[in-house]
């Protein structure tokens, strides 16, 4: 991107609206200009006859969208900024709402990076197209965040507990992982994808179908019953007990990185996830909302956990608070969601 140019294009081009998050530099995470502009899209064609798909890719190759921009969320935090903090999220989710609600196919072409706020963007409405370059996750909880911009209703709808364990561990999904979860509906090569293009510019969401492949067996395949088995218990603890009784390597991995991740953020995305199995997404974008107010300003761990990942880049966090899980206080948990 110059200086000149935005950080969304939008166009009309012959029946699509597209939208090209045009950001690389910064792997095209969101900004508010970029979620400001998202909303304008999505009030100028959701009424527009003319327009019969919205068509979103990602600039630069190597990212469709990496997130929110949660250093400078960080930021205004650190500034005492409530204000910017409150508009950043309070208008990403309701592009998040306004996606699901918009009427017409809403179509991602998801290919290298997409995390956080970048799913999104994507998963609420469809065709969700996936590349074999497509790298997809919620890694909130080592940033000591959880898990926003509406995976609360989408994550626990994911059959066997493999929401859950996305949500706590950050697992990272290929493409082909990301259709057997049902996070996306199509898997297409990278070097189908310009005449993909070409073809959805015709109007007709349903021309995907034309160019999907054969769908590669999940990475996670011969651990699917560790997952529906360990992540269906009702505390982080008692999650990370019951890998412990697994006794497999795998099994071992997910402890590291559970024991890695805030013990807060783990416990607040457990609880947000149980509760959003049974709300609507708006309920669940307004649970969300709410728990920024307290995460970001309240509770020490975001800050640190941002700086450790994404301003330092890779330096563990000095200290959570408290240290580990089982120092959490389940009625602190509670107070958070009141």
């Amino acid at each position: 991107m110059s200086e000149t140019e935005p950080s969304i294009i939008a166009r009309v081009e012959g029946a699509a609206g597209t939208l090209l998050m045009n950001r690389p530099k910064a792997l095209n995470a969101l900004d508010l200009a970029m979620i400001r502009a998202f909303q304008s899209a999505l009030d100028a064609w959701k009424h527009d006859p003319t327009v019969k798909l919205v068509l979103l890719e990602g600039a630069g190759g190597k990212a469709f969208c990496a997130g929110g921009d949660v250093r400078g969320i960080r930021q205004f935090a650190i500034d005492g900024d409530k204000a910017s903090v409150e508009a950043f999220f309070a208008e990403e989710y309701a592009v998040n709402a306004g996606i699901a609600r918009f009427g017409k196919p809403w179509l991602s072409l998801m290919d290298g990076v997409c995390m956080g706020g970048g799913i999104g963007v994507a998963v609420h409405n469809g065709p969700r197209v996936v590349t074999e370059h497509a790298l997809l996750a919620m890694p909130e909880t080592a940033i000591a965040l959880f898990p926003d911009v509406g995976t609360s209703y989408i994550l626990p709808r994911i059959q066997g507990e493999i929401g859950t364990w996305l949500a706590l561990t950050g697992a990272r999904f290929k493409g082909a992982d990301a259709v057997h979860a049902g996070l996306a509906s199509h898997y297409v090569l990278r070097e189908n994808l310009p005449a993909l293009r070409d073809a959805l510019l015709g109007g007709d969401a349903t021309v995907v179908e034309q160019f999907a492949a054969p769908l590669p067996e999940a990475s996670f395949h011969a651990q699917r019953e560790a997952i529906a088995r360990c992540f269906s218990r009702a505390t982080v603890l008692e999650i990370i007990q019951a890998l412990e009784t697994e006794g497999t390597d795998w099994a071992a991995e997910q402890v590291k990185v559970l024991r890695r991740m805030s013990p807060t953020s783990l416990c607040v995305s457990l609880e947000l996830i149980r509760r959003g199995a049974g709300a609507s997404l708006d309920e669940c974008l307004e649970m969300e909302l709410a728990l920024t107010r307290t995460v970001v300003h309240e509770h020490p761990d975001f800050r640190e956990g941002v700086r450790a990942v994404l301003v330092d880049k890779g330096n563990p966090p000095a200290s959570w608070s408290p240290a580990r899980v089982e120092g959490v206080d389940a009625a602190a948990i509670q107070a958070m969601f009141a």
